[in-house]
Order: structure tokens, then C-alpha cells, then sequence
């Protein structure tokens, strides 16, 4: 007989469903008025159905730079999740001893998530200034945006190599490997699906970030900086095509990092079986 389930099930259900439709709500109501007609507005009822605002985007028009920003934040997302990457994996090596000033150092670098995003900005921002540095979002902007990053990054490398199984790197050193060689031969390709994660919390937490880059960006906005300012003086569902093609570009940046850790993760295996079947 099958199991009778009780109100608490319900109830639970029910809130899960809510918490669902108040996660995604907004992301599917912005990409529903984007398919309106010409004569569409912001707002529902829709006025017909069509592609006409996601062509609009490709066009020229006086609703401000959506593609140079576009390529500013890609660009940038790439430099934060390169940085990201290095860095991260050169702290969690680092921090797999206790060294002078671990202890202080690790909060230190904690300590940049908790501090509000704004005052973030306004202290880089303020940074430069007196150092008479171009505020520049290759420069403050990418700056301010690793503080953000590098902390997710070398808290996800941390419990990596917490786990991390320290004798293929002796039985590595046994056969007459150098450091580099272990470091790349070993380790590396050992924790290459953690760096997908990693790469992936570098690239989005950069390409969706507004508070940090608001006062260090200079004179050329990135994509979310563009996104706002549109807010402002743009009333047709132009806007809306925009972010649910963003929203797609970030999923499908989410989708080929999963695909690639799982590919990673196949192939090790691949490999452990080869290397099995051959001891046998």
C-alpha cells in the first residue's frame, strides 16, 4: 500500500511552489511582455505577439550603448574569471600550510563580503582619486569587482583541498616528479572541475554586477550600468527584450560550465577505469 501523506506535505509543497513562482515570477512575466506587438507596453494586457522589440534591439536607436556595454562587461567578465581562477588556486595552495598571519589574513579576505557593496565602489572610487588613477572599468572597476569574486573563489578552493587526497601528490614525487610537475600534472587536473565552478562564480558574479562597478566604472557603463540607466527614459518593451536575452546569455554561460565540469568528471572516471584495468 502506498504511503498516505499528511497536510505537512501539502503545506510545504504549496510554499515551495510560491518560493518558485517568486524566484522566477519576475524573470518569465519580463519575457512574456518582451514577445508584444509594436504597439505593446509595459504593462499586461499584451498588444499581439511578436519578435518586433528583439529586432528593434539590432537596430540603431537613441536608447543608449546596449552592445558596447554588452562587450564591456563580457570583457570584463573574462578578466575577473581568469584573476579569479589564479589567484583562488595560488591562496588555496598557500593556505594548505599555517603560516604567519594565516589566521588575520583569511578574515581579512572574508571580511569584503559582508562590507555593503556601495561602500565598496565609493572607496575605490575614492582610492583612485587621490592617487590621480583614472576611474576606468579596466582598471577600479575590475578591481572592485575581485573583491567581490576572490573571497566565493578561495572559500570554494579552501574546502577543495581541505578533501584533497595528499598521497598522488607524494606517490607523484616518488617517481621523481618536480613541484611544477606535480602542481600541474597532479593537482590540477584532480581539481579542474572545482576551477569550472570557480571560473563560473567569477564570470557571472562579474557579469551581473551593479553596486561595485556603479562608481568605479568611469565613463563607459557596463551591461548592468546600461541596463538602469534605460530604466529611466526608455518606455517600450525594447527593455524587456534585453533582459530576456540576457537572462538566455547567462544560462547558456551556466550551461557550457556545467556540460564542461561533467565532461571533466567523465573523463577522470574514464581514466580510473583505464588505470584500474591495467593493474588487473
Amino acid at each position: 500500500m502506498s504511503e498516505q501523506r499528511g497536510r505537512s506535505f501539502y503545506v510545504l509543497g504549496a510554499f515551495f511552489v510560491l518560493f518558485i513562482l517568486f524566484l522566477y515570477g519576475p524573470t518569465i512575466t519580463i519575457a512574456i511582455l518582451s514577445f508584444q506587438g509594436p504597439k505593446g507596453g509595459l504593462t499586461f494586457p499584451m498588444n499581439g505577439v511578436s519578435l518586433h522589440w528583439f529586432y528593434d534591439l539590432f537596430e540603431q536607436q537613441a536608447v543608449g550603448d546596449i552592445w558596447g556595454s554588452f562587450r564591456r562587461s563580457l570583457a570584463l567578465g573574462l578578466m575577473v574569471m581568469v584573476t579569479t581562477v589564479i589567484v583562488s588556486v595560488m591562496g588555496g595552495l598557500a593556505f594548505r600550510k599555517r603560516f604567519v598571519g594565516s589566521g588575520v589574513l583569511f578574515y581579512l579576505v572574508i571580511t569584503s563580503l559582508i562590507i555593503p557593496s556601495i561602500l565598496i565602489s565609493l572607496g575605490v572610487g575614492l582610492i583612485f582619486n587621490q592617487l590621480d588613477l583614472d576611474v576606468h572599468w579596466t582598471t577600479s572597476g575590475f578591481g572592485s569587482q575581485l573583491t567581490w569574486t576572490l573571497p566565493f573563489g578561495l572559500l570554494i578552493m579552501f574546502a577543495v583541498f581541505n578533501r584533497f587526497d595528499k598521497t598522488y601528490e607524494e606517490a607523484a614525487r616518488d617517481l621523481g616528479a618536480t613541484s611544477w610537475q606535480t602542481v600541474r600534472h597532479v593537482v590540477l587536473p584532480i581539481i579542474a572541475p572545482s576551477l569550472i565552478g570557480v571560473a563560473l562564480f567569477g564570470f557571472t558574479l562579474s557579469y551581473d554586477e551593479f553596486a561595485r562597478t556603479l562608481l568605479t566604472a568611469g565613463s563607459y557603463n557596463t551591461l548592468p550600468l546600461e541596463i538602469f540607466g534605460m530604466t529611466t527614459n526608455v518606455t517600450s518593451p525594447v527593455l524587456y527584450a534585453l533582459g530576456t536575452l540576457t537572462t538566455v546569455f547567462s544560462l547558456v554561460i551556466i550551461a557550457i560550465f556545467i556540460l564542461s565540469a561533467l565532461w571533466l568528471n567523465r573523463k577522470r572516471a574514464h581514466a580510473g577505469n583505464d588505470a584500474g584495468n591495467g593493474l588487473v
